[in-house]
């Protein structure tokens, strides 16, 4: 079960993605860290294919790939250790295409309360009479 587990992601109740589906490409990493930066490739890009995924259905898909497009990547090169940015890329991807999966909720048209109305229409008085009192002084 524990193997499992690792092959593939929960990205939501009902999708999970395999692993094999996110692609990792590696690279240096930026910015200060003396040899260990320039000779180590600690930097992560993780990208995933949507239109070729399996995981997904096709309104699935056709949600992602209206909100993010067809390919969703993310990078990390924050950590020294390769293995530490491989997760945290593969946990920004995930947190992507979580958001891109999102169903927006439906509003319910709301009447102002009569207390906000109130409220509103006496502010407008207060706004009219101040000024009114300025076109006085001219």
């Amino acid at each position: 079960m524990a193997a499992m587990e690792r092959e593939s992601i929960q990205v939501t109740r009902s999708v999970t993605i395999p692993r094999a589906e996110i692609e990792l490409r590696f690279s240096r990493s930026s910015g200060p860290g003396g040899q260990h930066a320039q000779k180590s490739d600690t930097r992560v890009e993780a990208s995933f294919d949507v239109e070729a995924s399996s995981a997904l259905s096709e309104a699935q898909k056709r949600r992602v790939l209206a909100r993010a497009g067809p390919i969703i990547r993310a990078v990390a090169q924050d950590e020294r250790s390769q293995w530490r940015n491989r997760e945290l890329a593969t946990e920004r991807l995930v947190e992507a295409l979580r958001e891109a999966l999102k169903v927006p909720r439906r509003r319910r048209p709301t009447k102002p309360s009569r207390a906000a109305v109130e409220r509103r229409l006496e502010q407008k008085r207060r706004r009219s009479q101040v000024k009114r009192r300025r076109r006085e002084l001219d």
